[in-house]
């Protein structure tokens, strides 16, 4: 299945198998946020989230030398009305991220060279990022005198704990890949030229598994930082009972009994 030509130009959001592709930045100068790769990858993720795409992973990438390296500052300064020109790229990119989330599905970030401003912030809402050696991340709000967007103020602190994340928005370091795969930030350090290839081979494994494990796995994650142990306890339950009675869940526990590798796909359909 590919990509739908009108929606989600090739060039930015593309479909191989069970991943969906996005681009999230140009491939020219300083590759700043892509606004049409927003705007395109939030139309796939919908189509994603209301069943209309048939989508295991999705996998974010930048198609430059980096991943992303922020907002495009010279657009910013040459706005007419900067105020309404920031809240229309700020409401576009955040219309991204809700889809993102809505789409329900695991992501993996290839965060190659930079990852700053709103580069940063998308990296946040990854479940698997890959990095390499060179990978650096920067918050680079306040170094133009803004506050961050994209949810990082949100996200920031349930990946870092607040203390660093405080730390982190207003001190303004350059985060080097050791410190972010030690900080969580990062989930696995490839070579810079495996980057790419490592971050796909996770899209792929995760796209081949059980779809609504994953997509229970999540939820629970997500509600863990703000729900008491025993409410855990009770939802976990909840969800690993009703998962036994899934397509995915018998084919799951019956392959592991017959000592052969679950087929989740065919499962899946039936």
């Amino acid at each position: 299945m590919t990509a739908d030509p009108v929606t989600a130009p090739a060039e930015l959001v593309t479909q191989d198998d069970a991943v969906l592709t996005i681009n999230v930045s140009t491939a020219g100068p300083g590759n700043p946020l892509s606004d049409p790769a927003m705007l395109a990858g939030a139309a796939a993720l919908r189509e994603v989230a209301r069943g209309e795409r048939e989508v295991g992973a999705i996998l974010l990438r930048g198609p430059g030398a980096n991943f992303c390296a922020g907002g495009n500052v010279r657009d910013f300064a040459a706005a007419q009305h900067r105020p309404t020109f920031l809240r229309e790229i700020a409401d576009c990119f955040h219309a991204f991220i809700n889809a993102l989330h809505e789409a329900d599905r695991p992501v993996v970030a290839a965060v190659k060279g930079w990852a700053a401003g709103a580069g940063m912030s998308i990296v946040t809402h990854a479940d698997v990022a890959i990095g390499g050696s060179a990978t650096k991340m920067r918050p680079a709000y306040r170094g133009i005198g803004l506050s961050p967007d994209g949810g990082m103020t949100w996200t920031l602190p349930r990946v870092v704990g607040a203390a660093r994340a405080r730390h982190i928005i207003l001190t303004d370091p350059v985060i080097d890949a050791e410190k972010a795969l030690a900080w969580g930030l990062l989930s696995d350090v490839a070579d810079d030229d495996d980057v790419e290839t490592a971050a796909r081979s996770a899209a792929e494994k995760i796209a081949a598994g059980p779809w609504r494990a994953d997509s229970a796995a999540r939820e629970l994650l997500t509600r863990s930082a703000t729900s008491t142990l025993g409410d855990q306890l009770a939802v976990e339950a909840q969800s690993i009972s009703a998962l036994s009675a899934s397509a995915e869940g018998i084919e799951g526990v019956d392959a592991f009994v017959a000592k052969r590798k679950p087929d989740f796909a065919k499962a899946r359909k039936g």
